[in-house]
This record gives C-alpha cells, structure tokens and sequence, in this order.
C-alpha cells in the first residue's frame, strides 16, 4: 500500500484540507467513537476523525441519532482525542443542540472544549446566521447537507435527495449560502453523484462525500460499516473493507489502511457505491 503507518504523522489542518482541495488530493475520514480505533485510525494514516451522533445507533443502539445529547458527544470527543494527534476531529452537534444561536455556542464550546477541531451541524441556508457566529467565535463549522439523518422524520426515511432540478438547485443554494457564511467545510450525503461534483467544483472549501461519488475532496464512512459490523441493511455506498480480498491481514487495521488507500487513489467509490 503507498499510504501507510510507516509514513511520518502531522497534524491534519483545515489549511491541509484546503491544501489538498486545491492540489486534487483526495482525503480520508472515518468515524470513531473512542481511543483504541483512534489510535489504530492514526496508525494507518487516516487524515480526519468524525465523532458521528451516528454513535446513537452503532453504539447505543438506538433507532435512530435523535436521543444523541451534547454529554454523549463530548465524552466520546474526549476518548477519540486523547488517542489522536493526526486526524482533524469534527464532531456532531446533536438533535436540537443547535435550534438557537445560543444554544449553538454553547454546545460547540462544549465539544471544541473536549479536543474536536470543527463541529458539524446539519441544515442548509437557514443555517447562515449560526455558521457565521461560530466561525467569528473561532469556531470552524462543517455543513452537513442532502440526506440529514436528524431530519429523518421530516424526509420520512433515507431517501437520496437533489434528484429533481428544483431540489438540485435547492441543494446548490444552500451551498453558496452556507459557505458564504463562512462554513470550513460542507459534507455532502445520498446526492446524485453529478450534482455533487458541481457542488464541489463551485466552491471554495473542501467538500466530504458520503454516497455522493468520486468527485468529492473527501470520503466519510461509518466506522463500523466497513468492518461490516451493521445494525441494518447496509446502504449502497458502504463497502466492507475488513473482509476485501486486498485486505490481505484481513485485520482491522488492514481495513483502516485499505480505505485510505483507496480513497486516495480515486479507487473508492465506485459508480456501484454512488446514485446517478
């Protein structure tokens, strides 16, 4: 593999993201909840951490992320970052953790406070005057947009959205909006795999794709997907890493090593694993 443990760990900035956003270097993300996959996540090189309210489910087997609380969120910020000192961390702000601007700064100095770099929140243009208070207040904002697990009872399920041109143009919108705002980084989930390259392709800050193609600065996948550790059906853009005939340890940390390989490398996704 090229991109391996062997390789020297600096710490991964949003300047590095930016960097690789405007080099064309791809860049891996993971979720990770505590300090042992952490330490073997930075082990095999992977550049950024997402300490996901995903957790809800894999962790703590809810239905779904909503009953996730800010305490959940900081002590799972502080195992992942005593173990890391390569990965950028982002962590979820929770379900209605983030419904007013002060709620927003309160739960952001919470989890910043606990080791994470950015904070994720979930929305679209609605979202501007939030983003733009955080990041005045030093606090570096990832827009989650598409597919927004905390809205699944808007959406009524996990549907792939921006597929019709007035949802895709929505979607575009909301982009800019954010961004304009301030927003360091936008994470893109279940959208069309050309709209996703039209969104990253029209703005400045690096894009993270998860079921959203190739062409993304970045790829995030639940940690325990591609382990094939699943709670439910997996989805069409989860591969499993542990048991691929290249993951020739077939180890877990083989697998971490593999999907930053191929993240890399353009290798993953596949046009099997995005929406057209």
């Amino acid at each position: 593999m090229t991109y391996l443990a062997d390789k020297p760990k600096v710490p991964i900035t949003l300047s590095t993201l930016n960097k690789y956003k405007a080099t064309g270097e791809k860049f891996s993300c993971l979720t990770c909840y505590d300090a042992s996959f952490a330490a073997s996540m930075q082990a095999a090189g992977v550049d950024s951490i997402l300490v996901g309210d995903s957790l809800g489910m894999v962790v703590q087997g809810q239905v779904s992320t909503l009953p996730v609380t800010v305490a959940d969120m900081v002590y799972h910020t502080e195992n992942v970052a005593r173990a890391n000192t390569h990965a950028l961390i982002m962590t979820d702000l929770p379900f209605m953790s983030y419904a007013t601007v002060s709620d927003a700064i309160a739960s952001a100095k919470a989890v910043m406070q606990a080791g994470a770099n950015v904070v994720k929140i979930e929305g679209g243009s609605e979202l501007s005057d939030t983003v733009k208070v955080l990041t005045n207040n030093g606090v570096p904002v990832c827009v989650h947009l598409g597919l927004t697990p905390q809205s699944v009872n808007v959406f009524g399920g996990y549907k792939v959205q921006g597929k019709t041109d007035e949802a895709a143009n929505r979607l575009i919108e909301d982009c800019h909006a954010v961004t304009a705002a301030g927003a360091a980084v936008l994470l893109l989930e279940c959208v069309p795999a050309e709209l996703a390259k039209t969104i990253t392709q029209s703005v400045d800050v690096p894009v993270i794709g998860i079921g959203a193609g190739v062409d993304t600065d970045g790829q995030v996948l639940v940690m325990h997907d591609i382990l094939g550790v699943y709670t439910r059906k997996p989805a069409k853009f989860v591969k499993n890493f542990l048991t691929d005939p290249k993951n020739a340890s077939r180890s877990i940390q083989g697998a971490f090593e593999l999907y930053h390989e191929e993240v890399k490398q353009k290798a993953f996704p596949t046009p099997a694993h995005s929406f057209l």
